[in-house]
């Protein structure tokens, strides 16, 4: 029986995917490239980003790694340059680089604070400061930004990640109207709760997973793969009519 062939959504097309060495960085890398993209892994993680590279080339696909810190200007253009020198221009930018912080205003330290807001918010920043040139060069692109259930919704004892993902999710609708004339979409992703190594830090035995798991009506968390197909779709021509929304995946966390 013959291998079940696939929809080719992102022929052509040439994908940056920040804090792509893991998680859902990682499985949207190889998604894109299976679905005829050619990918530029950018992570501060060496190793990490070059074993993603390998995946992708050992599937007989196509990419690069290029060892990015999203919180450095230098590194961000030097990002776009690469993946313009390499590819010949830029279609997507996945904004997915980010951590995660669990504390409340009174118990933040500010070097804190600014770490979570460099990573999460001038991180976004910056790497669409650097990629919208080239994408008006090309005649448009599509700009994704990773949000979060708490760029929707608030949480306890996460003064800093709710600050930036909430401004991340209305970034992205402020960048959506800057840059619609140049046939650039500019979209976030508001994921629920995913098994991914960031969350694997907090959660550490199956009662506080269960614990987790209940928050979201469908009772699990998500995989890195359901994130990644949204992605897709909001990478693709076939959300051409798509801009300056925040898509909620979530198991149904922002429903009630």
């Amino acid at each position: 029986m013959e291998g079940k062939s696939i929809t080719v959504r992102l022929k052509d097309k040439v994908a940056i995917i920040t804090g792509a060495a893991s998680g859902i960085g990682k499985a949207t890398a190889k998604l894109f490239a299976e679905h005829g993209a050619k990918v530029v892994v950018a992570d501060i993680d060496k190793d990490g980003g070059n074993q993603t590279v390998a995946k992708i080339h050992n599937a007989g696909n196509e990419a690069i790694y290029v060892q990015t810190d999203v919180t450095i200007k230098a590194d961000t253009e030097q990002m776009v340059a690469q993946t313009v020198k390499t590819y010949g221009k830029l279609d997507i930018l996945f904004n997915n680089a980010g951590i995660a912080m669990r504390l409340p205003v009174a118990e933040l330290p500010e070097d804190d604070w600014h770490h979570c807001l460099n990573v999460n918010l001038t991180g976004v920043f910056l790497c669409a400061k650097a990629a919208i040139p080239a994408m008006q060069q090309n005649g448009g692109g599509s700009i994704i930004n990773m949000s979060s259930i708490f760029g929707i919704v608030g949480a306890d004892v996460r003064a800093a990640y709710v600050a930036s993902k909430g401004a991340v999710t209305n970034l992205t609708r402020g960048m959506a109207l800057d840059y619609a004339q140049d046939n650039i979409r500019v979209n976030c992703i508001c994921p629920g709760f995913v098994e991914t190594p960031l969350v694997a830090g907090v959660v550490r035995t199956p009662e506080e997973y269960q614990k987790l798991a209940d928050k979201h009506p469908l009772r699990r968390l998500g995989q890195p793969e359901e994130i990644a197909y949204g992605a897709l779709y909001l990478a693709s021509d076939e959300s051409a009519f798509v801009t300056g929304i925040a898509l909620p995946i979530d198991g149904g966390y922002t429903a009630g």
